[in-house]
């Protein structure tokens, strides 16, 4: 039994509903909104953690990693060190690997892609800087090639793939969700201007999870046991329909067309949206830095944490952070058909997702709920992760729940 504060039972020792962890005084509201979740949202199994000014405030964790619904007593508790599969909330840890390297001075964000990378300057490419690829301006995010499970697997003919790619819009003139494709192009670029030529889950392993003491792999070690990872679950169609409501209708209209670049950004290969690809250990085992990191809520709060107050433990200059931080305009979104915004590799805040105490904040958000971000304004990093995706787009009842109990918080003020 561990300390798990509530606004009704502040400072006491609780466990309600197998959830378990700790909350310091002030972030009760989160606990309960935690709970509820279990209690009245559907929740199977999760984790929540909260940084603020570099200390662990909020780390609970609850329900089942892996569900057995016909024999109960077989269901697998969720435990401290679960492992959970976040999805696209990975790319904001991929952006953090680049972070770094701005930091380092490996790169200059307006300078061409193609001064690192010489083959990316391939049918009209050339011109594409560093900023437009990481803010998704450049065009990229269909492959016109079908990328087979061999491709992924194999970091330089992914790479020929993606430097043959002919951008899909004028780049720097629009923008459009890279669902896929952006991970893979960070981490070709991250492995040319890294003096060790590492890729973004070796230097992220060495530079990031390293440094905090937590775990969060894109592409997992052998050494992980297959035993500590929580096990997706597939959304139910019947009850999706429910929801639909809760989808932005150009998101809905873009998916449900196979010849639109919705769907296409999406599908080649079809990673995101299957529990049952995603389950499997040979797909977590491959480096995919948009859509199959996999670690702990709190190793992502604990990341934006860093970053949110000055990032000193990850060696991020205040120049680079400048760059994070600074504002930009929301627009039209050529994948997604709504407003998004986007900078240096984060999501930054737009109409449907207004996160943050203010334009300063960046994150980003994962399929079926999962998120994390940085809020400078309050010191905080913040991470929410589950196992049973969510049905809303891009914002999950479960996780607007916790959000907006730690903005209620008077002690993250």
């Amino acid at each position: 039994m561990v300390n798990v504060e509530g606004s009704n039972v502040e400072g006491s020792s609780v466990e309600e509903g197998n959830v378990e962890g700790t909350c310091e005084p002030g972030f009760g509201p989160v606990a309960d909104a935690f709970r509820q979740n279990f209690a009245e949202r559907g929740e199977v199994g999760a984790a929540c953690s909260v940084v603020s000014d570099g200390k662990l405030v909020v780390d609970l964790w609850g329900g089942h990693r892996e569900r057995s619904r016909f024999r109960p007593s077989r269901s697998k508790p969720w435990e401290r060190d679960t492992l959970v599969t976040m999805y696209s909330t990975t790319k904001g840890m991929a952006a953090a690997t680049m972070a770094i390297a701005h930091s380092r001075g490996w790169f200059e964000p307006d300078e061409p892609v193609a001064t690192y990378w010489p083959e990316f300057a391939q049918n009209g490419k050339e011109s594409i800087t560093v900023r437009q690829l990481l803010g998704h301006q450049a065009g990229l995010a269909v492959i016109e090639t079908k990328i087979t499970y061999e491709d992924l697997a194999n970091f330089d003919q992914l790479g020929a793939i993606l430097g043959a790619q002919k951008p899909g819009w004028k780049p720097g003139k629009q923008w459009g969700y890279h669902a896929q494709t952006l991970g893979w192009y960070i981490s070709q670029l991250l492995s040319r201007i890294d003096p060790k030529g590492r890729r973004v889950g070796q230097f992220f392993a060495e530079e990031i999870a390293n440094v905090l003491g937590e775990e969060f792999y894109i592409g997992l070690p052998e050494s992980v046991s297959s035993e500590r990872i929580a096990k997706a679950i597939p959304v139910n169609q019947l009850v999706q329909l429910r929801y639909i409501r809760e989808i932005p209708t150009p998101v809905m209209k873009g998916m449900m067309n196979p010849r639109s670049a919705t769907f296409k950004a999406f599908t080649n290969p079809k990673v995101i949206g299957k529990p049952s690809v995603v389950n499997k250990r040979k797909i977590l085992d491959l480096e995919l830095p948009s859509v199959n990191g996999t670690g702990t809520a709190r190793a992502v709060a604990s990341v934006y944490g860093d970053m949110a107050t000055g990032g000193k433990r990850l060696g991020i200059t205040a120049e680079t952070l400048a760059l994070l931080e600074a504002e930009t305009t929301p627009g039209l979104d050529q994948i997604f058909g709504i407003e998004s915004s986007f900078s240096f590799g984060f999501m930054k805040r737009f109409p449907l997702l207004p996160f943050g105490s203010s334009s300063r904040a960046y994150g980003h958000t994962g399929m079926g709920g999962s998120f994390g971000y940085a809020d400078p304004d309050r010191g905080l990093g913040y991470c929410y992760a589950m196992n049973k995706g969510g049905y809303s787009v891009p914002v999950d009842g479960r996780e607007g729940a916790l959000r907006a109990a730690l903005d209620s918080c008077s002690a993250a003020g």
